[in-house]
């Protein structure tokens, strides 16, 4: 034999290290377009939240500030008598107060014409308010007492600057000319003025009449008792279902027909959800309609297969050696699973319950098959009746507040949108601190 010399032109396809290929070039584009695809949608993504985080914002923050027209009103034991023995009692307690208010404006050398109708359309019929007051504080009787009552929906946007005295028409009877003229003057003797407006964070609504005094507390309250209903009902039963089917359920065709429907539930759209709580638990049972506690039990049932489906993928995450390892030192089967397993995917578990729990907060169709936009939100007297009383939640009352004409009432649904958001960032960073505070390492 004798050894045999190669050359490069012996070689089919001859290669060198130096030079890049035809196809690694190829390659090595396809991987930069990759690149840039993927970091050209988290650009775009984050303008698109930027845009939509700076709209909420720009909209939302008005809602948080008020106009008040600031005014002292004593009402004598005799003129309160008097109203009270009256067929329109709250038209009286107006007229006493316009009274009042032309008063202390001629006092002030601001104007000298004022009529009962300028008054109406700068703080609105303010009798109802007067009255409830008076009827509910007898002792301030007689005594002089600061009312801050809230302006107009016009006067509000007015202060706001997004209503201008060139848009007024002579058909305009909510607001004159001149009104604007006697709101400049009283704004610069300092009885109307702005404030933060902590009325909408804890006032109720207040109807379609006076939208600068309505508030969402009643609403975040609602959301609070309808949320724990939806946790004391939704969590044993997600995790104990969960519990059974991913570690103690025989694998047969049923139980592979349970996960398949139990997916397929988590797909279903969140307004069936609302025809069946009508259906079943109005309807039906006979609960009480527009109830936090029907509210809850409609938001259970939706959010349950969410809760089912995370917690089996934290207990299927759990390593098989940690259950062996506790059978091998002879614990029973359900020692293995509540001792070591559940300890050990509880962090996911909490995740997944919360994430669920903010999804069902968010919810809006539900809650208006189940009434709960039929009724004006109030505070309940007591803790049970506040489960059982008509009530409103977050979603509702902001898509109450948007559906309705009057700008003011669409500027609060925006800051409804923010109070929201903040409930839901509260419930996300509960979820980060419990998942790090049960986290342990294998």
């Amino acid at each position: 034999m004798t050894d045999a010399n190669f050359t490069d032109k012996d070689i089919p396809n001859p290669r060198s290290l130096t030079k890049t290929e035809r196809r690694t070039k190829r390659r090595k584009a396809a991987e930069k377009r990759f690149r840039a695809y993927g970091l050209t949608a988290i650009l775009a993504g984050l303008t698109f939240l930027v845009i939509l985080v700076y709209s909420i914002i720009l909209n939302g923050l008005p809602a948080f500030q008020r106009t008040v027209v600031s005014i002292e009103f004593t009402l004598s034991a005799e003129q309160f008598k008097e109203a009270e023995a009256a067929l329109l009692k709250t038209r009286v307690y107006s007229n006493y107060f316009i009274t009042s208010f032309t008063d202390t404006v001629n006092g002030l050398g601001l104007s000298s014409e004022i009529s009962s109708d300028s008054i109406d359309r700068i703080v609105g019929k303010i009798g109802g308010t007067l009255r409830k007051f008076y009827r509910n504080n007898q002792d301030k009787v007689g005594q002089p007492i600061t009312f801050d009552l809230p302006a107009s929906s016009l006067v509000e946007r007015y202060f706001k600057e997004t209503f201008s005295r060139e848009s007024i028409s002579e058909s305009n009877r909510f607001i004159r000319a001149e009104d604007l003229d006697l709101v400049d003057a009283l704004a610069d003797a300092g009885i109307i003025r702005q404030e933060f407006n902590w009325l909408f964070i804890t006032g109720v609504d207040t109807g379609v009449d006076n939208p600068g005094g309505a508030g969402i507390g009643a609403a975040v309250l609602g959301s609070f008792m309808m949320m724990t209903v939806v946790l004391i009902l939704s969590l044993p039963v997600g995790v104990a279902a969960s519990i059974y089917l991913e570690e103690f359920a025989p694998k047969n065709w049923f139980t592979d027909f349970i996960e398949i429907n139990i997916s397929n539930l988590a797909a279903v759209p969140s307004i069936v959800f609302g025809i069946l709580g009508l259906a079943v638990f109005i309807q039906f049972m006979h609960f009480p309609q527009s109830a936090p506690l029907v509210g809850g039990m409609v938001l259970t049932l939706m959010t349950l297969p969410t809760i089912i489906i995370s917690t089996r993928a934290s207990l299927k995450a759990v390593p098989p050696s940690i259950r062996d390892a506790a059978l091998a030192v002879g614990a029973s089967k359900m020692q293995a699973v509540f001792h070591h397993v559940l300890p050990l995917a509880m962090p996911g578990i909490l995740t997944g319950t919360i994430i669920g729990l903010a999804q069902a907060l968010g919810e809006t169709a539900p809650l208006l098959l189940i009434g709960m936009v039929g009724f004006v939100a109030r505070y309940p007297e007591t803790i049970l009746g506040g489960f059982e009383g008509p009530n409103s939640a977050l979603p509702a009352q902001i898509f109450n507040w948007a559906s309705r004409s009057d700008a003011v009432f669409v500027e609060k649904a925006w800051g409804g949108i923010i109070i929201l958001l903040i409930f839901l960032l509260s419930m996300n960073i509960v979820a980060v601190l419990l998942r790090r505070r049960f986290e342990r390492r294998w």
